[in-house]
């Protein structure tokens, strides 16, 4: 039976890395310990990685999703992703913060492991608990990944950075890439009061160039509800996304307090089922 750290390759030498005590090791003697949370470390040099989600921004992710308000998002991903996985496949959720919708897929496919890879210390910690089937390692998605070359069943890309190439690398021939993005209606109403960044315009034709010449659009499927939230509620949903880089913890609270609740709020996902070119 596959384990979850079985498709990682050292970042250093490109070996396979097996489990040791508290650490992933290759055959070469590079090793990387393993968090007592369960996520490994591969991250190696000079890496930037203050782009990733902080503390507080997990936390409020946390609280938001336990909330319930994204769980009819992520039934849907599964629904997709289920038949697409063999039992006892891989899944990569190539930016998985929490392992929130890796753990949903997972529930879907009997003995399928899941790889959750991020840039995020604070997200892994709750990652690597996320499913007794899943592991999670930090690692940045610009950079080639640590994944043996075929060995993934279905990638996962939720509301994170795209690495067409490598995506098309790691995937087997018949693999399947769902890629989960919010298009201009998602969180609408509370844009102008919580001083929330737009959905940028341009983000699908990004999304097109990402991929281009290494996946093929196969299907689409829209997700559209609307939820009721609380102020704390609101609060969360404005810490814990992108917007968190550039607004004052401080002047979120007040402006959640200042909200007439319960909120009525569109939620609006776009998501696409791709699948590898035969060259490219």
């Amino acid at each position: 039976m596959a384990e979850p750290f079985d498709a990682l390759l050292c970042p250093l030498c490109g070996d396979g890395l097996r489990p040791r005590t508290g650490a992933l090791g290759c055959a070469r003697g590079h090793a990387f310990d393993i968090a007592r949370q369960g996520y490994a470390s591969l991250l190696v040099g000079g890496t930037s990685t203050a782009s990733a989600d902080t503390a507080a921004m997990v936390r409020a992710r946390a609280a938001f999703l336990g909330a319930g308000h994204y769980a009819g998002l992520a039934d849907t991903l599964a629904e997709l992703a289920a038949p697409l996985c063999p039992p006892g496949g891989t899944v990569l959720d190539a930016g998985a913060g929490t392992g929130y919708y890796l753990s949903a897929v997972l529930d879907t496919v009997p003995g399928a492991v899941g790889l959750a890879l991020d840039t995020s210390k604070h997200a892994l910690r709750r990652a690597g608990r996320a499913h007794p089937r899943a592991g999670a390692a930090r690692w940045d998605l610009r950079r080639p990944l640590p994944v043996r070359t075929g060995s993934v069943d279905v990638l996962l890309n939720v509301f994170a950075p795209r690495n067409g190439g490598e995506f098309r690398r790691v995937l087997r021939p018949g693999g399947a890439l769902l890629v989960v993005t919010p298009t201009e209606r998602h969180l609408g109403e509370l844009r102008p009061s919580m001083g929330l960044l737009s959905v940028d315009p341009a983000k699908e034709a990004r999304l097109r160039r990402a991929l281009d010449g290494h996946f093929r659009l196969e299907r689409t499927a829209s997700y559209d509800r609307t939820v009721a939230l609380t102020a704390e509620d609101a609060e969360h949903a404005a810490a814990m996304g992108p917007s968190a880089h550039h607004l004052d913890a401080a002047e979120v609270r007040r402006r959640a307090a200042r909200l007439a609740a319960p909120l009525r709020v569109t939620t609006s996902f776009r998501l696409a089922v791709y699948r590898p070119c035969r060259h490219g």
